[in-house]
């Protein structure tokens, strides 16, 4: 596989990175939605029970294998998910690159979110609390997570973030957000290198693609798996705990059904792709990461993995490489159908 796959810029930024990252969203642990939160009361936020002990091992092999980019964020486990990316890390901390997120408010005692804040002082609150549980000095990339704001506190948002960078603490920013009026709005910006937002082989997100190519940011792609659903693991049939959001999936994950079930309609669209995804040898979550990198060179997925097999099984993705132009197009054609 050539270097120029291999090696992505981040961005603007003078970082460098491979092609793939690691989201941390499932490590975090249980946590549900609290009074003040979008998501209806006690509704559940995490993937489940997880075992810290596996989780931090999970992260330090895929820092053996090369993996340098981790993504997290204070709202994952409120707290715990940080916490745990900083154990795993702290020995390698100088040649990996640790992205979180800020923007929800959180009981983390009793794993609760309550709301949203974006105010400079919460921000920089946040900042330093981070700082604390991910065991570093400095931020790589911090990321607002919130997924919209009006653009006038968009502008404060990164006049703060902008100070955080001249002090040090942090060295990049951007945005979460599947908005593309907000995706775009910090790209005058010059600390600003980063978009992240939702895509798949089955839901395209071709206006922040464009503008993460035309304005030089990264394209930092969460759930490029469906949340596990392009690992063909699960079926109509499945059945997931209480504790994980999805068994109560909120309307805009689709591809699952109360109790965890997948949809039909998804699961019927998976295996129309299934062939093309796991060709040369592939599995199907290869297949599914492979679409990503021949989607743009911009793109950067970070799926997330609970073991060290999972681990394993995405980086050896990039032993396969993007899929096909043609490849591409068989996919793109079954679905105009």
């Amino acid at each position: 596989m050539s270097d120029d796959f291999r090696m992505r810029r981040l961005g603007r930024s003078g970082l460098v990175t491979g092609p793939l990252g690691v989201g941390t969203w499932a490590i975090g642990g249980p946590f549900f939605s609290g009074v003040g939160c979008r998501y209806p009361l006690g509704a559940p936020l995490g993937y489940g029970e997880t075992d810290d002990r596996i989780s931090i091992q999970t992260l330090r092999r895929a820092a053996e294998l090369g993996i340098t980019l981790f993504d997290t964020a204070d709202a994952y486990g409120t707290g715990h998910g940080e916490r745990i990316v900083g154990e795993a890390l702290k020995d390698v901390r100088d040649r990996v690159l640790i992205c979180t997120k800020f923007g929800n408010t959180y009981d983390e005692d009793r794993r609760e979110l309550t709301g949203t804040n974006a105010s400079p002082s919460y921000i920089r609150e946040a900042c330093y609390a981070s700082l604390k549980r991910l065991q570093t000095d400095w931020i790589d990339l911090y990321q607002l997570h919130i997924g919209e704001l009006p653009l006038d506190q968009a502008a404060i948002v990164a006049d703060t973030l902008d100070d955080l960078c001249r002090e040090g603490l942090v060295r990049y920013y951007g945005w979460s957000t599947d908005n593309p009026v907000c995706a775009a709005a910090f790209a005058d910006r010059p600390a600003a290198t980063a978009v992240q937002f939702d895509m798949n082989v089955f839901e395209d997100s071709p206006q922040i693609v464009e503008i993460c190519e035309s304005r030089g940011f990264a394209g930092i792609v969460r759930l490029p798996l469906a949340m596990g659903f392009l690992t063909g693991k699960y079926s109509p049939a499945s059945h997931l705990p209480a504790d994980d959001i999805r068994s109560r999936p909120p309307a805009w994950l689709r591809y699952f059904k109360e109790g965890g079930s997948t949809s039909r309609e998804w699961h019927a669209a998976l295996e129309a792709v299934k062939e093309i995804l796991s060709s040369s040898g592939r599995t199907l979550a290869q297949g599914a990461l492979a679409w990503i990198w021949a989607r743009s060179a911009c793109t950067i997925p970070i799926p997330g993995a609970r073991t060290v097999a999972q681990i394993e099984e995405n980086v050896g993705a990039m032993e396969f490489g993007p899929l096909t132009a043609d490849q591409m197009s068989e996919i793109a054609a079954l679905f105009r159908d």
